[in-house]
């Protein structure tokens, strides 16, 4: 018998119909090794050796590796061929110690990559084990000694982390773009054309240029302004002064990588990172096709290659030839260049195993997420094979009669879909009726319109993982898990989708900004990602590496230990008394936020939120107008792990809490047909705040109407179905009804 050993039991399934008889596939459950969770268990001393301990719910299947290797004539070690793959068969070579062991990899579990693997075995990658243990070893010495002097300087529970630490800081920064963001005031005016031959067309157009000059977008920087230029627009005779056409290619997108993946499936389909990245390892490790035996639909979804093997390039040809015809194919096949540091060409692209596999005729295999996130990886990946899309982008000038005043309209037209007929892209037609040059005009309407700059948006999962890669920061196996940790260790949380700094978020980054620079330094990071990238490809040693980091680090942290109280880290002195033993009161930091705390601690432990105090109000309380609904006191503007909220003043002799709700102006649908029972009127959509802190929308008569949106109501109606329409993504509007496309 020949053991052959994988991370995951789907995995061992799927593999398992491929080979005969005589194997036996097992799995390892993941890592069977790792670093104890009750000490550092690094040595210093002794070139950071690591200590590794077989975790507690581990060992039972590690027995059973160790009974089935004792009667196995050898051992295929068929880990993923990533560097955690590799560190998982490493670490089952010293568990098991086999007398005859070979490492397989294949980049998709079909059957004939199986078999190619077992004619072409190689030993362990012993690069890309050091390169994983570099990282391990990096990231145990920073949480393992950072965060104890966290706990101690500021609050029990926080966290520091080299990646962590520095997409935390990015999101900070981002806020406080907003926060120092000027909004301005501007008016564009906006007009509606009909040509003197052909009346019954129209075309929209803004002014766009005074005496050839492109107007600025704040040159008109109020209603009195846009009135007076109206007035005057108003009076003048018009015509067209010019018309360009020009064609323009649009190619396809690269195939996807492990980043753009996450990037995509967050704006097209709304998935987090960790979903995205769930659902394809399911799709890599194996689907049971109805009618057919269970395969991997897509190849291995950690990667930052562009390549795309000859034979699949072949196959994506051949369905383009004669499912959509030669013209949308290129004249030479397609061939991307991979431009991140560190990938390995050898490696492939994320695309399907077989492209026959048509998403609509496996649906039915599917779950509803399954399916979505396979279409759009078999969509850009055939479509980054089709044809250049070829669109005409027009552009018609209308000038005043005078020639000072010139409004532009633009419109595109799509000649040519190419590989838009599969995967569409920002790419909307605005047609434009055929005018000719000198063709008098009609001014038939012209109205001003308000506007107000718009601060920097937050970032998104997408474009969080965007600039962390733009930086060079993080690699196709951590963006995930570092996005995951930072909500939960309470430094972010999500409004609408977006990441917002928690106040602690705010006070981490600081502190570790001014006392420890380089750990959220964005070069000194993407360097050290650099040296981790040559560790795994053999052209550096990693004990170097980590004494050249860790040296300085351990000498700044005890300075800084030793120099600097908790005090000093934070500590706001108040005017206010405490009323237990009339001591001053500061303010302090807990886990959640800022807290007022008797400055006779520990004689005194008296404590409070910093916007409430028990038996009266204090002057900085922000009272509203609303009252409570138990005891009648005047609701409070309060502070908690979410941000603003509205509490008793009466706290704590009432906990009363308001629920968040913020009012839309939008009737309920689902009211609007049939009042629910003990409902008095057609409720509103409000929203609303879950417990993990999600905004959502619901009505105001719930609990008897349940109606849910999981996005911003728009007012609108979608045109197809009659649902309404929400925000999504990226500024979209997008249907809320899952089923209309």
């Amino acid at each position: 018998m020949q053991l052959v050993i994988v991370e995951s039991p789907t995995k061992a399934k799927t593999i398992s119909k491929f080979l005969p008889k005589t194997y036996r596939v097992e799995s390892s459950y993941g890592h069977i090794r790792d670093l104890p969770q009750k000490e550092m268990g690094i040595d210093i001393e002794h070139d950071f050796l690591p200590k590794y301990v077989i975790p507690e719910k581990a060992k039972k299947q590690v027995s059973k590796l160790e009974s089935l290797a004792q009667r196995s004539s050898s051992i295929l070690f068929a880990t993923d061929e990533d560097r955690e793959g590799e560190a998982i068969a490493w670490h089952l070579k010293n568990i098991l110690k086999p007398k005859n062991y070979e490492r397989i990899t294949f980049h998709e579990i079909t059957k004939k990559a199986i078999e190619n693997s077992l004619t072409h075995p190689r030993d362990i990658d012993i690069d890309l084990v050091n390169a994983q243990q570099a990282r391990r070893i990096l990231d145990r010495l920073v949480g393992y000694e950072l965060s104890p002097f966290l706990w101690k300087k500021v609050a029990k529970g926080l966290s520091a982390g080299r990646v962590q630490s520095v997409a935390v800081r990015l999101v900070v920064e981002k806020e406080r773009e907003i926060e120092k963001f000027k909004i301005d005031e501007y008016w564009t005016l906006e007009a509606i054309f009909n040509p003197e031959e052909n009346n019954s067309a129209t075309i929209n157009a803004k002014l766009h240029a005074k005496n050839n000059k492109t107007l600025k977008k704040l040159e008109i920087k109020n209603e009195e302004q846009a009135t007076e230029l109206l007035e005057e627009l108003k009076k003048q005779n018009y015509s067209v002064a010019n018309i360009i056409s020009k064609e323009n290619k649009k190619k396809p997108p690269e195939p996807f990588r492990t980043s753009t993946l996450q990037q995509a499936a967050n704006q097209k389909l709304g998935f987090s990172s960790k979903e995205t990245m769930m659902l394809a390892q399911q799709l890599y490790e194996g689907i049971e096709i109805k009618g057919r035996e269970q395969v991997g639909l897509i190849t291995y979804m950690r990667t930052d290659s562009l390549n795309l093997s000859e034979d699949f390039l072949k196959t994506c040809k051949d369905y383009i030839d004669n499912n959509f015809g030669s013209q949308y194919a290129p004249k030479t096949i397609r061939r991307f260049k991979t431009k991140s540091k560190g990938a390995q060409e050898a490696h492939e692209a994320i695309r399907p195993t077989h492209i026959d596999f048509i998403p609509e005729n496996i649906r039915a295999s599917l779950s509803p997420k399954q399916f979505k996130l396979y279409d759009l990886i078999w969509r850009r990946t055939l479509a980054c094979q089709m044809a250049d899309a070829l669109l005409e982008a027009t552009t018609i000038d209308i000038n005043t009669e005078d020639n000072v005043y010139t409004f532009r309209a633009t419109g595109q037209t799509i000649k040519f879909d190419g590989f838009l007929k599969i995967y569409r892209t920002a790419t909307e037609e605005t047609l434009l009726p055929k005018v000719n040059e000198k063709e008098k005009m009609n001014l038939k309407e012209l109205t001003p319109k308000q506007h107000f700059t718009q601060p920097p948006a937050r970032y998104s999962e997408a474009t969080l993982i965007k600039t962390l890669e733009e930086y060079g920061i993080g690699r196709p196996s951590t963006y995930a898990p570092t996005l995951m940790t930072i909500q939960d260790r309470k430094y972010v949380v999500k409004e609408e989708k977006k990441f917002k700094p928690t106040e602690m978020g705010f006070l981490v980054t600081d502190i570790l900004v001014e006392h420890f620079p380089k750990i959220v330094d964005f070069k000194f990071t993407a360097e050290m990602e650099e040296d981790l990238d040559k560790i795994a490809e053999g052209k550096k040693e990693w004990t170097p590496i980590i004494r050249a980091f860790y040296t300085p680090f351990k000498k700044n942290l005890e300075q800084k230990s030793e120099k600097l109280s908790k005090k000093d880290m934070f500590e706001e002195t108040t005017d206010e008394k405490c009323e237990k033993c009339g001591s001053p009161m500061v303010i302090k930091l807990g886990r959640y936020g800022k807290f007022l705390a008797c400055s006779n601690y520990p004689e005194c432990k008296n404590t409070k939120n910093i916007s409430g105090q028990p038996g009266k109000e204090p002057a900085e309380l922000e009272l509203s107008d609303e009252k409570c609904e138990l005891c009648g006191a005047p609701l409070a503007q309060k502070v908690g792990r979410y941000g603003k909220f509205l509490g008793c003043s009466k706290y704590p002799e009432c906990k009363y809490i308001k629920k968040f709700s913020q009012k839309t102006g939008i009737d309920c649908p689902d009211c609007s047909k049939k009042l629910p029972e003990g409902a008095k009127k057609v409720g509103e959509i409000i929203s609303r705040r879950g417990r993990s802190g999600k905004i959502f929308y619901g009505c105001s008569n719930y609990p008897s109407c349940k109606f849910v949106l999981w996005g911003k109501p728009t007012g609108e109606k979608c045109e197809k179905c009659g649902s309404l329409l929400v925000e999504g993504p990226k500024e979209t509007i997008k249907c809320s009804n899952k089923n209309c496309k």
